[in-house]
């Protein structure tokens, strides 16, 4: 979890030291492109999948004989993640496209 934050803590600061030439320009606020936005929601699905893996593989590595329901739990919620992601990442290339 330590890892988790320290990548987070090196992302803003990147994330800040980009915003200064854009607050540089003419009464400009920061404003982030959508593709920083599907960045951000791609990391996050990734994340959220690499979480629901461990914990299944655990879980079965712990109950060898109830795999079946693990894994298709497993399943089931990395398809609903990779629903929203893709529907985020639509979100995302309509703005860009506007």
């Amino acid at each position: 979890m330590l890892r988790v934050f320290q990548i987070c803590a090196v992302f803003m600061v990147a994330m800040l030291f980009m915003a200064a030439p854009a607050m540089a320009a003419e009464g400009a606020l920061i404003e982030f492109s959508p593709s920083a936005g599907a960045g951000i929601v791609m990391l996050g699905a990734a994340f959220g999948i690499a979480r629901i893996g461990a914990a299944a593989v655990e879980s079965m590595a712990r109950q060898p004989e109830a795999s079946g329901d693990i894994r298709g739990g497993m399943l089931l919620s990395a398809a609903l993640i990779e629903g929203a992601t893709f529907f985020a990442l639509v979100v995302c290339l309509l703005a860009a496209l506007k």
